[in-house]
């Protein structure tokens, strides 16, 4: 169940919250991500569709995908909603390994929370 946050001063402290785990992902600090979630969280597979479940679940993903692309993340604005949703709009580049530009786009994250920590996350 999602707690809509009850001021604005919570509402800040989702967003970074969110701000400091994309830049943990962008800098591979897996594990400091990992701890943002609950430990069964529902998590989009981007790369080959489908969902992961659980940290564990997650942890494989990123590993697999970081040995084929470098994605980086950067968030441009973050809306949270009266649900406590939070929609992230994103600059998103990934290039190769060989550091070669394979998109650059605008893309959109929606996160859900339990107690604290991410539940679920959808691409849209």
């Amino acid at each position: 169940m999602t707690s809509p946050p009850q001021t604005d001063q919570q509402a800040q402290k989702i967003r970074e919250f969110l701000i400091d785990a994309y830049s943990d992902f962008n800098a591979r600090r897996m594990e400091a991500v990992l701890a943002r979630m609950q430990e069964n969280v529902d998590w989009p597979n981007g790369l080959e569709g489908g969902r992961v479940q659980g940290r564990d679940g997650v942890r494989v993903y990123w590993k697999r995908q970081w040995s084929l692309i470098d994605p980086i993340f950067e968030p441009v604005k973050i809306d949270i909603d009266s649900n406590g949703k939070a929609k992230v709009r994103l600059h998103m580049i990934v290039r190769d390994l060989q550091g070669n530009l394979v998109r650059d786009a605008t893309v959109h994250h929606i996160y859900t929370f339990r107690d604290g920590l991410i539940d679920h996350m959808e691409i849209v």
